[in-house]
């Protein structure tokens, strides 16, 4: 998963039924009502008693069951509202188990949308939210079962699950998919998603299909968004060495995912935010979330790491092998500036932060990066023979089973004498970031050379460096050395520095010009009209800085830069949209009736919209001081989302709000005619 915190998942009780039990496969047939959000289903596992036992435990989050056989026969059971307890005294042999279940789950599935307006979706997020909330299961990742899903729902909507897509045929207004898997997994990768999907494929070298999915009104932007999607799979296999271990790969975008993408097994789910156009995909490309979540196919679902202390055998191999991919598309010198700056947040956050990589509570950056890098230094020192080597050995020895820290190391130890134990204190048991080893590592490529030239001179007094920073911005050297330069110069009188700022613009770098927009935030009349340049830039993201540092430094210019952004509209978040009609209510007699143009901006922060797009538009009404009872519903409406993000902006901006004594009045006015979770919520920060 890419960029998040994760649990841990084991536990003690599980820990010891993994002794006596082995479950073998899982088979579901699953119902889904969209309306009353609940699932119902039949479950039939097939397990091996290894050592006698009195009682089996299969975790099952607030279910009821129904018609629970051993055997064919019934068999006494206790529903803890946790897991369902098999209670008999079963012997070592092999044992079939069927029960019927019905949940209305409280996290790990989302319903968003509906039939009614069309945007119905329907999505499932494991790691960290416990599949057992819909799908009895085992929330212990070292369980690892055959998952075969099949589930009804209605036929005017695709449905996608793990593995190969059997059978699907239609049963009236409903259609059933049979998807099966050939291969155990742990129960936090098992997923379904719904929705009005249209789908690509495309097929790897190795003749793995590659379906590639977006909702049916996205279909046009199929080739922006999945931009080297192959080219990125054929390079991991071959640069992995062990085949891609599932038999179809497919990707869909669903809304308000809670993350930047989720590698469940052969069916990855991310974020819409990467859903782009040519243009977005300079400043929101999906390719190295995309690489990411592949990489894991094998470094998170093919071997699956034991416990929390050792998940940067997950995350930190899949950030390093996705740079690797990203390396094969973009060259060296983005591969060691990208390694540079995650040094440079390491060190920073090394001052701080007192957690290892291994330890279940390290930080996401620890697991990520730091993680990262620790395998980067391996890659270096054993040589890249060797080290693919490791990486054979390391998935063929454990191939859909559970590894540790020291399953890699022993691999290490079997191609070199590289010192494991050493490495291992100084890369994964300290909080300390190695610099000195890592800036020998990353002085092997020209462009860190001459960015560490740039950085010496940070003290130096600008006349004494002028002309050689001239130099270096006229150079063709890798525009992130010229960002240094940029970044150097912030605090230097204009005169000094405007030269320099002109050649960054003249540089037509789409990056280095951004950067620019943003450093320059009080522009000079004589720089005005080649700051309004910015405005050009095919990013939605550097018009949208353009825009706004303009109308702020130049008010007799606002009309018309309003007049030339009117019909902008930017990336799915409608982000330029929404800060034109910002400035559009912000500019004194701009429109003669404001009222359409605040209508619009308080229609974005309905619920019919992506959390993204609504935190955008409350934003800037709030920038308008625009608090009309619509926007104060939306804002409580949010401290109910399930994205946490969307949900604590909720919650902070009515803290702020209430601190008024009017406004509080008026959200007390609101309370009784909002839902029950609306009410509660606002309460509890009424309470505060």
């Amino acid at each position: 998963m890419k960029k998040v915190l994760f649990l841990l998942f084991s536990t003690v009780v599980i820990a010891q039924q993994s002794n006596h039990v082995d479950f073998i496969t899982a088979l579901g047939k699953v119902t889904i009502n969209d309306t009353s959000k609940i699932v119902e289903g039949t479950v039939e596992f097939e397990f091996k008693v290894l050592n006698s036992i009195d009682t089996i435990k299969i975790d099952a989050q607030n279910m009821e069951f129904f018609n629970v056989k051993l055997n064919d026969k019934p068999v006494p059971f206790i529903n803890s509202r946790k897991e369902i307890q098999i209670v008999f005294p079963f012997v070592k042999g092999n044992n079939n188990l069927t029960f019927d279940y019905q949940v209305k789950p409280k996290q790990a599935m989302y319903f968003l949308g509906s039939k009614a307006t069309n945007d119905l979706q329907i999505w499932t997020q494991g790691q960290g939210k416990y599949t057992s909330n819909w799908f009895p299961s085992f929330d212990d990742v070292n369980e690892k079962v055959v998952f075969n899903l099949d589930i009804i729902f209605d036929k005017k909507y695709e449905v996608l699950s793990n593995g190969v897509l059997k059978k699907e045929f239609n049963q009236g207004e409903t259609k059933k998919w049979e998807y099966r898997m050939e291969k155990p997994m742990s129960s936090y990768l098992l997923m379904l998603a719904i929705g009005k999907f249209k789908k690509q494929t495309q097929r790897s070298k190795s003749g793995v299909p590659l379906e590639l999915y977006l909702e049916e009104k996205d279909s046009s932007l199929h080739t922006t968004t999945y931009k080297h999607t192959q080219k990125i799979f054929d390079f991991l296999e071959k640069e992995i060495g062990f085949p891609y271990p599932w038999r179809v790969y497919r990707q869909a975008p669903v809304k308000d995912f809670l993350y930047a993408g989720m590698e469940n097994t052969s069916a990855t789910l991310f974020n819409t935010r990467y859903v782009v156009d040519a243009i977005g995909f300079k400043d929101r490309s999906y390719l190295n979330v995309n690489a990411h979540e592949l990489a894991h196919q094998w470094f998170g679902n093919l071997i699956t790491a034991e416990t929390g202390t050792h998940h940067w055998l997950q995350e930190g191999f899949a950030t390093y092998f996705a740079l690797l991919a990203e390396r094969n598309i973009y060259g060296d010198d983005y591969f060691y500036h990208a390694l540079y700056e995650t040094a440079q947040q390491l060190k920073f956050a090394s001052r701080t932060d007192s957690i290892p990589v291994l330890n279940p509570k390290a930080s996401s950056l620890t697991f990520y990066q730091k993680g990262a890098w620790a395998l980067f230094v391996v890659h270096e020192t054993l040589g890249d023979k060797n080290f693919k080597k490791v990486i054979k050995n390391y998935l063929q020895k454990n191939a859909f089973q559970n590894v540790n820290t020291q399953d890699f190391f022993d691999e290490i130890t079997k191609v070199s004498k590289f010192n494991t134990e050493k490495f291992s204190k100084l890369w994964l048991e300290t909080t300390a970031f190695n610099t000195l080893e890592a800036n020998e590592l990353l002085l092997k490529n020209k462009s860190i050379q001459e960015l560490f030239e740039v950085n010496k001179l940070k003290n130096t007094p600008f006349q004494e460096k002028r002309q050689y920073l001239e130099k270096v911005m006229q150079s063709d050297v890798y525009f992130k050395v010229k960002e240094a330069v940029l970044s150097q110069i912030q605090k230097e009188s204009w005169s000094d520095k405007i030269k320099l700022y002109e050649l960054a613009l003249n540089s037509n770098n789409t990056s280095l010009r951004q950067l620019l927009a943003v450093t320059v935030s009080n522009i000079p009349e004589n720089f005005r009209l080649q700051y309004e340049t910015l405005l050009l830039d095919a990013s939605y993201e550097t018009q949208e800085i353009a825009l706004t540092t303009l109308w702020n430094n130049f008010p007799n210019h606002r009309t018309r830069y309003l007049d030339v952004s009117k019909n902008w509209i930017g990336f799915k978040d409608l982000n330029l949209r929404i800060v034109w009609l910002s400035l559009a209510l912000a500019t004194p007699n701009y429109v003669s009736d404001q009222d359409n143009l605040q209508k619009e901006l308080i229609s974005y922060t309905s619920p019919i919209y992506e959390a993204s797009l609504r935190q955008n538009a409350l934003e800037q009404l709030l920038f308008n001081q625009i608090l009309s009872d619509e926007v104060l519903r939306s804002l409580v409406n949010a401290t109910t989302h399930h994205a946490w993000q969307f949900s604590k902006f909720g919650r902070d901006t009515i803290r702020k709000l209430i601190k008024n004594s009017e406004i509080r009045i008026v959200f007390q006015t609101l309370q009784p005619t909002l839902l029950e979770q609306e009410r509660l919520q606002l309460q509890r920060l009424l309470n505060e």
